[in-house]
């Protein structure tokens, strides 16, 4: 599997970078997981504007997947060939209802479900293209999914956003690579079921015995080399890194 972090700030984008927003490409097909703040216009440094085959959204934050109603005009309104099929996107219950109401005048009210083939998630396991994947709710305040992708005989896990729980550990339960959020600053903010700190990240990819740690959704006003210096404490002898906007990572 190819990771590309499209975008990785937390909350809202930096200026380095867009908000969440992953590429993962495995045997030809283009899985995208969230579209937040900025993520739309720089998933097309990577890839054309209508080459990806399914998306994934964590759960219904902003920051996580508001720039589909920007996709959703770039899809309805197609100028070089009429309007594109319906691509599948993974999202937690009401998810239509949310990016309808966030666009705010839809053409029809239905007119969001003509272009995104629409699934409801729910914890346990299924397949999307080439991908094994297992989602599982997980800890905030609205519902969010963390999932796990599967694929020859590799492992890439997800946290979405999320404070530290059981489900979490078990989607990250020797994942060759684990792209988990530090929001927090260890010390600072103490909020539970909200987000992870950089030691509680690293203390997980420790008892998860995950191969490589890469740290995202860390906000503007979070000090992203403290968070690093405390997930490397805590998971000492462990691969981990701050993931970047722009780079690629073979899992």
């Amino acid at each position: 599997m190819k990771l590309t972090v499209v975008g990785c700030s937390g909350s809202f984008p930096s200026v380095d970078s867009a908000c969440s927003s992953y590429l993962v490409e495995a045997d030809g097909f283009r899985l995208l997981l969230d579209m937040g703040n900025g993520a739309l216009g720089e998933l097309q440094r990577h890839i054309g504007l209508y080459d990806l085959d399914a998306i994934f959204l964590s759960h219904l934050h902003a920051d996580h997947c508001i720039d589909m109603c920007g996709y959703f005009v770039a899809r309805y309104y197609r100028h070089d060939g009429g309007r594109c099929p319906a691509i599948p996107v993974y999202g937690p219950e009401g998810t239509e209802a949310r990016l309808t109401t966030a666009y705010a005048d839809t053409p029809t009210p239905s007119a969001m479900s003509e272009v995104f083939d629409f699934h409801t998630l729910k914890s346990g396991s299924f397949d999307i293209g080439p991908f094994s994947v297992r989602a599982e709710r997980v800890a905030h305040p609205i519902e969010a999914y963390g999932i796990r992708l599967e694929h020859g005989g590799r492992t890439l896990a997800y946290s979405g956003d999320t404070g530290t729980c059981e489900p979490l550990y078990e989607l990250a339960a020797g994942a060759d690579l684990f792209l988990c959020e530090a929001s927090f600053t260890y010390g600072k903010e103490d909020v539970p079921d909200l987000h992870l700190n950089g030691r509680e990240a690293g203390e997980l990819a420790r008892r998860a015995d995950v191969g490589r740690l890469l740290l995202t959704h860390i906000p503007p006003w979070t000090d992203a080399e403290r968070n690093l210096a405390d997930a490397r404490a805590a998971f000492p002898g462990g691969r981990t890194e701050l993931a970047a906007a722009g780079r690629s990572y073979t899992v």
